[in-house]
């Protein structure tokens, strides 16, 4: 009997301003396929890899390649810039995206399927633990795209109608490295916490000339002024520098530390598989997860067909590094595992808090969340007009 093969598309810019995440995504994916290949068995799957190297305008054009050549599935984008320029692609072509990043929410499509993070599965775990551990009145900065646009204005939604402030919002462009002004600015303001959606070489950049400056006027920086992030995982602590490595809150759905058999496994397997980045991350787990549940889809199935892969992997489970996955099959978002951690000199997380069992998506917040007009705003007074 000939062995059937399926090609996958891995779109990944392991180059460019965000390539550390990009770069484990794309090992987190590969680990996955390497660990089908070992277990033998039909059918075979053949990785077609593309890098955009971080050009908003190339993943469109990728994308289009990838489909074209008759790929029907495609495993990559980080950013939701990059998902929002391809969606229309994968809707036109009828392929199929599996994202495997957290997100901002506020999205549906029949074209793609997230296995990161949705909102109720990271934002709002981190404002309650937030504003329990550490007040009320936060300082908002990130990178200029919808990612950090939303996420703060969910966190300036909730603060606020909990009584609390945000005392200032700033966007910087992605790989701006030039932080001064931003971080004398939140010295000066002082907020009970800082919320920080800035991604890539910015992030780096600035969790060392904040801390610098800290340290330079005496204040305990993770004490006085904790940042906080919904993005800040292993590889990044690495690129951050052991000056500024430690303290920094994070909320995940995956920490390389959690604890079980098949995290261990997977901890093991990724660093024996790229020695030269061995830190597992949430983004590479979500690839992983994207990659095993796509090959055991399509496997069940016999056929890469889009409609007929959907049915199937929403009927599918997967003892995940973090913890059972599955996928919704009304949002086409996962089930997961929502975490705070706090960064350590190692560059692991302490996990501070994790739910005890997944977590339902709850992509547009309409059951985790109430509108915020239902909370702090009486019904508008309405007169009849002609």
């Amino acid at each position: 009997m000939v062995e059937q093969t399926f090609r996958i598309g891995l779109m990944f810019s392991s180059t460019g301003p965000y390539s550390t995440v990009a770069g484990a995504m794309l090992n987190g994916a590969m680990l996955a396929l390497r660990e089908l290949e070992g277990a033998g068995g039909q059918p075979r799957f053949e990785p077609v890899i593309v890098n955009p190297g971080g050009d908003l305008a190339a993943y469109p054009r990728l994308g289009a390649e990838l489909l074209g050549s008759g790929i029907r599935h495609v495993v990559g984008c980080y950013t939701s810039s990059s998902r929002k320029e391809v969606i229309p692609c994968f809707e036109k072509h009828d392929g199929l995206l599996w994202y495997p990043s957290h997100y901002e929410g506020f999205e549906s499509s029949h074209n793609v399927v997230y296995t990161g993070a949705a909102p109720n599965q990271h934002i709002l775990p981190l404002i309650d633990h937030l504003m329990a551990e550490f007040g009320h009145r936060a300082f908002c900065i990130g990178s200029n795209y919808i990612w950090a646009w939303e996420n703060n204005r969910i966190l300036r939604e909730i603060v606020n109608a909990r009584g609390g402030n945000v005392l200032d919002e700033r966007y910087l462009p992605v790989g701006e490295t030039e932080l001064s002004p931003l971080v004398e600015a939140l010295i000066a303001a002082r907020p009970d916490f800082i919320f920080s959606s800035l991604i890539g070489n910015s992030a780096y950049a600035f969790f060392r000339q904040f801390r610098a400056a800290c340290r330079a006027r005496g204040i305990d920086q993770p004490r006085s002024m904790p940042v906080a992030s919904c993005n800040l995982s292993e590889p990044e602590l690495v690129e951050i520098g052991a000056d500024a490595i430690d303290g920094h809150i994070s909320s995940s759905v995956y920490f390389s530390t959690v604890k079980g058999a098949a995290n261990e496994r997977f901890v093991a397997n990724y660093a024996r598989n790229f020695p030269d980045r061995p830190q597992t991350s949430a983004d590479a787990e979500a690839s992983y997860i994207a990659v095993k549940l796509l090959t055991r889809a399509i496997a069940a199935c016999g056929t890469d067909e889009v409609r007929t892969v959907k049915a199937a992997v929403s009927r599918l489970r997967l003892a995940a590094p973090q913890g059972e996955v599955w996928v919704d099959g009304e949002t086409l978002h996962c089930h997961l595992t929502p975490r705070i951690g706090r960064s350590r000199h190692d560059g692991a997380f302490d996990v501070l808090m994790e739910e005890t069992s997944p977590v339902a998506p709850d992509p547009y917040l309409v059951r985790s969340w109430l509108p915020i007009t239902a909370w702090t705003a009486e019904a508008p007074a309405l007169r009849r007009v002609r």
